[in-house]
């Protein structure tokens, strides 16, 4: 299939795969095939090892603009079990992100509203020109960004997400990144080098203290102190023993 017929586009060079949402007439809006497209992508960047980042960005105008209109005919339409699966689906991707073993970064330019507010929130990082919008205007519909709840809360205040999801109003770049849903905010006419330049810390440190890292922050999350301190005990032995700790540490004593 010729690559202007791909829903999503994949491509890897050297430490660093992406992925592009490629439905720009559509606003690169959410459906069944493209969710179904970005997680097999996203298996593709962690089978090749030669990949230590991944990042998710859209092409066009816009990063991604929610759920496209037969989506969301197929959602007032469907029964329960077919709603079910949908759902489902969507909560598969945004599991698959958190495990995966690389840092996932979305590159956020133009919207990214509704459904694609919560697949860049959902992602471990999230760089954003200045001129990018970002909002959940579900309830305008009468609609629930649901599972996108359990990661917002974890990205920001219990008052600010409750701000975000039920007011269903668009934020600026400048304020998500003080609400803490952005990390950083570039110009839009140096974005493509700003980004390059954040992403070649990854070239540089350990992949595997980079995956290391990423699981045990996930996997503390909800923990007693105790437990998350006993998590923290496991993942320093097993850092010790790796290669890349044995030969970093032999270096730094050289």
């Amino acid at each position: 299939m010729a690559d202007e017929c791909k829903p999503v586009l994949y491509s890897a060079d050297g430490f660093l795969a992406r992925i592009v949402l490629n439905r720009p007439e559509k606003r690169n809006a959410l459906n069944s095939s493209v969710i179904v497209a970005l997680k097999t992508a996203l298996l593709e960047a962690e089978r090749n090892e030669e990949v230590r980042a991944l990042t998710i960005s859209g092409a066009g105008e816009d990063f991604c603009a929610g759920a496209d209109l037969a989506a969301l005919q197929t959602i007032a339409n469907g029964t329960v079990a077919e709603n079910l699966d949908d759902a489902r689906s969507l909560m598969e991707l945004f599991l698959l992100i958190r495990s995966l073993e690389i840092p996932v970064v979305a590159l956020v330019r133009g919207r990214a509203l509704a459904g694609g507010c919560g697949l860049a929130t959902a992602c471990d990082l999230v760089l954003a020109s200045v001129t990018a919008r970002f909002g959940y205007p579900e309830v305008k519909i009468g609609f629930v960004p649901a599972m996108v709840t359990a990661i917002l809360k974890r990205n920001v205040t219990e008052k600010r997400a409750f701000e975000l999801l039920t007011g269903g109003g668009e934020i600026s770049a400048e304020q998500a990144k003080t609400f803490g849903l952005v990390n950083e905010v570039f110009a839009d006419e140096s974005f493509d080098s700003a980004v390059n330049d954040y992403l070649g810390r990854f070239e540089i440190v350990s992949k595997t203290a980079v995956s290391l890292t990423k699981r045990l922050l996930y996997q503390v999350d909800g923990m007693f102190f105790s437990q998350a301190l006993e998590a923290g005990v496991d993942t320093n032995v097993i850092a010790r023993m790796t290669e890349d700790c044995r030969q970093g540490i032999k270096r730094f004593l050289k």
